[in-house]
């Protein structure tokens, strides 16, 4: 029986398209609920979308907006391109604040990676080509593990840290870059923290009573710029001049640089475009062609 699938993305209503689930034969094949992790007795799960013929690479999509995440925003404008083309994609459900905090929360992204790069043949994907996509705070973990993918633990009784994190191409909407030169240099989110403009709260930054020096620490830790090294894998960002919630600020700093090191980066700017642009997902193919080319070898026609 089909089941049709209804979400948002960071406050954007989307289509429904029809999806099965793993035991049944369709285009798609959609398994729910993958347990990749476990913490504090929380099962972390994650969701596989296979297209029915695959290109041998995977895409994970960061479900993720102020730090929260939950299954019922798996949605499919996002990645209905990336399918289309052949890739499979691995929706991965993190946990959220208040109880998780940012860099707890980054963990389980690298741990969604080494799980499914363990797992590779499972699902007849090849390891060494994997790529990231996210928006806003999705976005931000997409940058994290782009510039600071760790190496597996070969000492780890679990197989599956032996693994590496690594991804070999990102791509990403309007993400916070760094926190201690918000808008222009110098401005201080951890200070100042525009709450009317952003959906973060104090607990993913940890506790409410931390004095300034460990909030400018924390802050350091969590912005994707201060990581940033000429061996980060290729990145393309689309941000909008128009955001009120992450200034553009945030991806023009971060493609400087990307630009002082020698990293290779994309910036798209969106003109007159907000946080959440109508159209966002059309976009996306913008992001196809990134992976097309970067995991693939295969360069979009002009």
């Amino acid at each position: 029986m089909k089941k049709y699938l209804s979400a948002t993305f960071l406050g954007f209503a989307i289509f429904s398209i029809p999806l099965i689930r793993a035991q049944e034969h369709s285009t798609i094949i959609h398994t729910e609920d993958v347990i990749y992790g476990r913490k504090f007795g929380m099962a972390l799960t994650l969701d596989v979308f296979e297209p029915a013929k695959k290109n041998g690479a995977a895409i994970f999509y960061v479900v993720s907006g102020g730090y929260f995440s939950d299954h019922k925003d798996i949605q499919l404008d996002l990645f209905a391109p990336l399918l289309n083309r052949g890739y499979t994609v691995f929706a991965v459900v993190h946990g959220s604040q208040p109880r998780f905090t940012v860099p707890e929360i980054e963990a389980d992204i690298h741990r969604a990676i080494r799980f499914a790069r363990h797992n590779a043949g499972r699902w007849g994907i090849e390891p060494n080509k994997f790529g990231i996509v996210g928006g806003s705070s999705g976005g931000q973990f997409s940058l994290m593990i782009g510039t600071r993918s760790q190496p597996g633990n070969a000492d780890a009784k679990d197989p599956i840290e032996h693994e590496s994190s690594a991804v070999q191409a990102v791509a990403c909407f309007y993400p916070p870059t760094d926190f201690l030169n918000w808008s222009k240099p110098n401005e201080d989110w951890m200070e100042f923290q525009p709450r009317g403009r952003m959906a973060l709260t104090d607990p993913a930054f940890g506790p409410k009573g931390m004095s300034h020096e460990s909030r400018q620490e924390i802050a350091k830790i969590i912005s994707p710029i201060n990581f940033v090294t000429s061996s980060m894998p290729p990145t393309v960002v689309i941000h909008g001049d128009a955001d009120q919630m992450v200034p553009l600020y945030q991806s023009q700093i971060f493609g400087q640089r990307c630009k002082l090191v020698g990293a290779r980066f994309k910036l798209i700017v969106k003109p007159g475009a907000d946080h959440l642009y109508p159209g966002w997902e059309k976009d996306v193919s913008v992001f196809a062609d990134w992976f097309d080319e970067y995991l693939l070898g295969i360069k979009a026609k002009d």
